[in-house]
C-alpha cells in the first residue's frame, strides 16, 4: 500500500517538473516572474529553518536552537564565513543544551 504512495509522488514529482520545463520562455522573461523564482526558494529555506528550529511535533517551543539560530544570524551580520556560521552556531546550541 504505501509503494503506491511513493510510486504516485514520484510520478506526481516528475509531472511537476516537466509542467516547469514546458512554460514559454517569454513568460519567464517576464520582471515579476524573475522576481519571484529568485524570492521562492529563499522562502521556502526561511520555512523550513523556522520549523525545524521553533518545533517539535505539533508543539511549539524555544530552546538551544533557537538560540543557535540567533548566533547564526549574529555570525552572518558580521559577515562570518559559512562554515564559521555553521560551526558557531553549532557549539552555542549545544553549550547551551548542556547548560
Amino acid at each position: 500500500m504505501i509503494w503506491w504512495a511513493v510510486l504516485g509522488a514520484g510520478v506526481a514529482c516528475y509531472l511537476l517538473k516537466l509542467a516547469g520545463l514546458s512554460v514559454p520562455g517569454r513568460v519567464l522573461e517576464r520582471p515579476v516572474v524573475e522576481r519571484i523564482a529568485d524570492l521562492i526558494p529563499v522562502a521556502l529555506l526561511a520555512a523550513l529553518v523556522a520549523v525545524q528550529v521553533f518545533a517539535s511535533g505539533s508543539a511549539l517551543v524555544l530552546d538551544a536552537r533557537a538560540v543557535g539560530l540567533a548566533a547564526a544570524v549574529l555570525l552572518l551580520l558580521a559577515r562570518a564565513p559559512f562554515l564559521v556560521v555553521v560551526f558557531g552556531a553549532a557549539l552555542v546550541a549545544a553549550a547551551v543544551r548542556l547548560v
